[in-house]
């Protein structure tokens, strides 16, 4: 595979209007389908500021300050347990389930006056002594890593404790985490079409986002300057938004600074909205040889690679053996996994992993995380987007209900395969607005890598 450096115009979409919410009729089946999977007689779903994802995914409520539980219980229990300020906020996002006040779970110092203790409000939504308690935190531990995977392991130890206390001896408090988030039967990984329409908007507005940022960067400005060029308007974000440059060890992780951008810095930014990830990295300089031959060549055929690797039925090790050798003789190799799964939160799990037999299966949104690594002092090079997986019924779908989103996709597949050289199966979906636009040199942004 030849790449190649060559002038592509940006592909500027212009949504019309975001698409609808989720009903509280698909949330009342998702919470049905967790129940009935976790095989237990309480389900009891944990939630905080950071680790809100299972909890939006089953009911639209993300805690803005407090933790949160929501409680599924065997006599069609839909219960919510918040703090103070939670009480006020639940309303107006999940009117539909039962509310418990728990001010335990409120900000330190605030009233505690009418409902203090946890234990006593679990016990009145109906936990009781010799249940079974299925706990879903906001990850989960393997085999290798404990004895005991059956204990709760993300969840804080005073509501394990308390649940523990509650059912006594003769009960039992269990992790059910994967339920949600295993890789390939997670309920997380299987998006509804209504799902992947939010998740779209999300990833058209990051991309927007962090392509401004690579338009407008230019020698002289701060960081804080640079990662303005945004224009954020308020979308929720899954990961702080991320700026850097220099001529040292780029570290894309870090947050915008007052350090100034230099001719000739490596620079990379990165934008995370619920259900999305939008990153570029590249030289903030004018086109040069050897970086290009070295570092851009290798990392797009990777990327290509990677792109034309995934189809439904393929597992993630094939997948994982292809990019790697894909890499050849590069003096670099992924960071992390290359690709994962994304939702509310950036990263959800990973079926592309060494000796993984889970298969990359319709209803998946996934990350194209692939981080070069090592890269020389000053270097810096990524190219980061999210898509789903369909199959022909899911596609189908939604054409029928959610049409200008699926001709946005289908202008992304042709422009993929016409512009950069990159076919892909038909079960692949391209979310952002500028799928695979790789510039590796931000200073003539409009050169860009393709597949000769």
């Amino acid at each position: 595979m030849n790449i190649e450096l060559r002038e592509i115009s940006f592909p500027n979409e212009s949504p019309s209007s975001p698409p609808p919410l989720i009903s509280p009729d698909e949330y009342k089946q998702r919470i049905n389908t967790v129940y009935q999977a976790a095989g237990v007689d309480w389900v009891v779903v944990y939630a905080d500021r950071e680790h809100n994802a299972n909890m939006l995914y089953l009911t639209g409520y993300d805690p803005r300050f407090e933790e949160a539980l929501l409680l599924i219980g065997p006599k069609n229990e839909r219960i919510m347990v918040v703090g103070n300020e939670g009480k006020g906020y639940l309303p107006f996002t999940t009117p539909w389930v039962d509310l418990l006040l728990c001010q335990c779970v409120s900000l330190a110092g605030q009233p505690r006056d009418q409902a203090p203790r946890l234990a006593g409000v679990l016990a009145a939504a109906g936990i009781s002594r010799s249940v079974k308690v299925g706990v879903v935190g906001w990850k989960y531990l393997e085999p290798t890593e404990v004895d005991d995977t059956s204990r709760p392991a993300f969840v804080p130890a005073f509501i394990v404790d308390s649940l523990r206390n509650l059912v006594g001896p003769g009960g039992a408090v269990v992790d059910v985490t994967p339920v949600m988030m295993h890789p390939s039967n997670g309920l997380r990984t299987r998006n509804s079409a209504a799902q992947i329409a939010w998740f779209e908007w999300s990833a058209m507005r990051a991309s927007a986002s962090v392509f401004r940022i690579v338009h407008g960067t230019r020698p002289g400005m701060t960081g804080f300057e640079a990662a303005s060029l945004m224009h954020y308007e308020g979308d929720p974000l899954s990961a702080h938004v991320m700026f850097v440059s220099g001529k040292y060890n780029i570290v894309g992780l870090r947050s915008p600074s007052m350090m100034r951008v230099e001719l000739g810095d490596g620079v990379t930014t990165a934008v995370s909205f619920w259900g999305s990830l939008c990153c570029r990295a590249g030289m903030l300089e004018q086109p040069e040889d050897s970086f290009f031959r070295q570092v851009a060549v290798p990392y797009f055929r990777v990327m290509a690679t990677w792109y034309q690797s995934l189809h439904i039925g393929v597992t993630g090790s094939e997948v994982d053996q292809t990019v790697r050798a894909a890499f050849g003789n590069a003096p670099f190799n992924s960071a992390l996994n290359p690709g994962h799964l994304v939702s509310f939160d950036e990263w959800v799990h990973s079926p592309i992993r060494p000796g993984s037999a889970e298969r990359i299966a319709s209803g998946m949104a996934l990350q194209s995380d692939i981080i070069p690594a090592p890269l020389a002092q000053g270097q810096s090079l990524n190219c980061e987007d999210t898509l789903v997986i369909a199959d022909r019924s899911l596609r189908a779908e939604i054409e029928r209900d959610f049409t200008e989103m699926w001709q946005r996709m289908q202008a992304r597949r042709t422009f993929m395969r016409d512009q950069l050289g990159i076919t892909l199966a038909d079960e692949v979906l391209p979310l952002s607005t500028a799928p695979a636009y790789l510039p590796p040199f931000w200073l003539q942004d409009g050169l860009v890598c393709g597949v000769a």
